[in-house]
């Protein structure tokens, strides 16, 4: 099973609807790093905003996806 960039991408809009997501590969074809920013972080502290990410990769999480460096924030208001 093998994942592509905006697979990543359309994954994370789909659960965050208003996400900014760019996501890169930066190692082979399983490691990644992403920025997410999305009103749905807003109040939730890092660990909590990078679950919300993960839930929305699922299974991808465990199979395709080895390395995710992934840096997450609300939008500045």
């Amino acid at each position: 099973m093998t994942v592509q960039v905006n697979d990543i991408k359309k994954l994370i809009i789909q659960a965050l609807p208003d996400a900014k997501v760019d996501v890169h590969c930066y190692s082979g074809d399983d490691h990644f790093e992403a920025v997410v920013v999305s009103s749905a972080f807003a109040g939730k502290n890092r660990v909590s905003q990078h679950k919300m990410v993960y839930a929305a990769l699922g299974d991808h999480m465990r199979a395709a996806i080895h390395a995710l460096a992934l840096t997450t924030s609300a939008p500045k208001e």
